[in-house]
């Protein structure tokens, strides 16, 4: 694994969350699945600094979605994951996968 495709926790989360929520991932359905999924509470200031980073990295690419009423006329940023950020969050799941190996009783134990 090279250096650059390591990532942190909430880097992981957030690529995750954006995996799972495909054409639906923005910033607040991506806080919402954060904490419906781990109960996790992401705040609005943490999220966009990952995405930021993230996009920055090469592993989201950003669409802005039509301008919606609800929203003062606002339109909403989509994120996408890019092939980079498949590879990153790929890498990393293995990487967590192979240090977790061996120690399944230790997760069962809650």
């Amino acid at each position: 694994m090279n250096k650059t495709t390591y990532l942190g926790e909430l880097e992981h989360m957030i690529l995750l969350a954006v995996l799972r929520l495909r054409d639906d991932a923005y910033g607040k359905s991506i806080r919402d699945e954060l904490e419906t999924q781990i109960g996790r509470k992401v705040t609005r200031a943490a999220a966009y600094i990952t995405l930021e980073r993230l996009a920055t990295k090469g592993y989201l690419t950003t669409r802005m979605g039509d301008p919606t009423a609800g929203r003062a006329g606002k339109p909403k940023r989509y994120y996408e994951l890019t092939e980079a950020g498949e590879y990153a969050l790929r890498e990393s799941g293995q990487a967590l996968r192979r240090l977790w190996a061996g120690h399944d009783a230790f997760l069962e134990e809650t």
